[in-house]
């Protein structure tokens, strides 16, 4: 295609090549640290040492041994994924789904999704729950027990993609990510070079959104939840704390894969490209981190008692009910209809945005409820550790960054109408407070 419609990237982002390199290699360690840092087989959350210097003593030991780094693979768990990956990808082929148009490219078309992700989560929860039921919860466990190997598993398939994605991105005819197309080798690898890869009709990047990471998320939880009640003596047993995480973190994930048409217009479809750092985020990060609350209860069950699961229970309400308000908002005002009367300002291009209901409270209101959700989800797990606020303090830092980068474009998208916005909105995420 012609520069115009891939023109070079001429701005990076997170630091540049550096960064990129940073993170791709960051992401993997701090996913094996959460687990070789909060883990029973460790010793604890975190581990018990007796100083700082006994703790370089062991990392140093295990990354110089080649017994270590060997016991990251597991073939068992490395077989165990693919197939799961298999059935994501022929859950996708043959569940019927209708076909919708995404927002239109900058070659003026629009491509077509397959919408089945829900159906797909529901296949997978009645597989798994008749597992359950016939076998017992000892049955589901092996998740919990092979934590490591599916790991690796995950990691392994995510930088395959990533290779894949940017090598057959130099074919003819390619569409470019904006932000990927600097010619740095490890940034557009990391970045994203090409914006929608596909093999056929198989969208590669929407398809890792939202179906093998998303929902293996809630086959983690479950598997937490059957470690939990075969140490206990029955899911009879299993705690309130634990039945509140999967309740909230299922909940939510349903909801994301129910609205599956929502998907498309966020950034990471319309304009990030598919690079490691997507597949790694989508295969790797969300499931084996967002599950730490509940792979934490699994070894270490936490009694809230009904005051505090009332007040763990109504935090996570109001999230969810600023999130899904918040979106409900947009989507029905970029579908054409404004069903609360809310005002707003056109700008010179002829954009319409929102300047009242949720959207006039903040620029980003269902980041909002969506922190609010992060700290409900990790409440349960109690006081005695802060690791398993890791994902409190993630989420923010990454809400944050989405809202300065979506700052950035949207001034250079709307110019002068942008500066006037703000004005008019001028909380980022929390209104008087950010």
């Amino acid at each position: 295609m012609s520069s115009q419609l891939n023109p070079r990237t001429t701005k990076y982002e997170f630091l540049g090549p550096p960064g990129a390199f940073a993170i791709s290699v960051g992401v993997p360690i701090m996913t094996y640290a959460l687990y070789f840092g909060c883990s029973e087989s460790a010793g604890g959350c975190p581990p018990k040492f007796a100083s700082l210097s006994a703790v370089s003593e062991v990392v140093i030991h295990s990354v110089t041994s080649l017994d270590w780094w060997k016991a990251l693979w597991d073939t068992e768990a490395a077989l165990i994924y693919l197939a799961w990956y298999t059935f994501c990808v022929v859950a996708w082929a043959v569940i019927p789904g209708d076909q919708v148009s995404g927002t239109t490219l900058r070659t003026g078309q629009k491509l077509s999704y397959k919408i089945n992700a829900f159906s797909t989560f529901l296949l997978a929860l009645g597989i798994t729950s008749g597992t359950i039921l016939r076998f017992g919860p000892e049955s589901f466990t092996f998740i919990y027990n092979k934590w490591v190997g599916l790991i690796t598993a995950s990691l392994l398939m995510a930088f395959v993609q990533a290779v894949y994605c940017y090598a057959v991105s130099f074919n003819q005819g390619k569409l470019l990510a904006v932000g990927g197309n600097s010619g740095n080798l490890i940034y557009d690898w990391y970045i994203g070079r090409e914006l929608n890869p596909r093999i056929g009709s198989f969208d590669i990047k929407s398809f890792n959104e939202l179906r093998p990471g998303l929902i293996l998320w809630v086959l983690i939880n479950i598997s937490m939840v059957c470690e939990q009640a075969t140490r206990r003596g029955g899911l009879s047993k299993v705690t309130d704390s634990m039945w509140l995480v999967l309740a909230f973190q299922t909940w939510y994930v349903a909801d994301g894969l129910y609205n599956e048409p929502a998907l498309f217009t966020t950034m990471d479809i319309t304009s990030d490209g598919f690079g490691f750092m997507l597949s790694v985020g989508d295969l790797v990060w969300v499931p084996f981190v967002y599950s730490l609350q509940a792979r934490y209860l699994a070894f270490h069950p936490v009694e809230l008692g009904p005051l505090a699961t009332a007040g763990v229970l109504f935090t996570n309400l109001v999230g969810y009910y600023i999130f899904r308000t918040a979106n409900g908002e947009k989507n029905d005002f970029r579908n054409g209809t404004n069903p609360k009367n809310l005002k707003y300002m056109t700008t010179k291009k002829g954009t319409k945005l929102l300047t009242s209901g949720w959207w006039g409270r903040s620029r980003h209101p269902n980041y909002m409820g969506d922190l609010i959700m992060a700290l409900a989800w990790s409440l349960p797990t109690g006081f005695e550790t802060p690791i398993t606020y890791f994902y409190v303090a993630y989420f923010t830092f990454l809400l944050v960054h989405r809202q300065i980068r979506d700052d950035e474009a949207c001034h250079l998208k709307y110019g002068d109408d942008w500066v006037a916005y703000k004005k008019l909105v001028p909380y980022r995420i929390i209104p008087y407070i950010y």
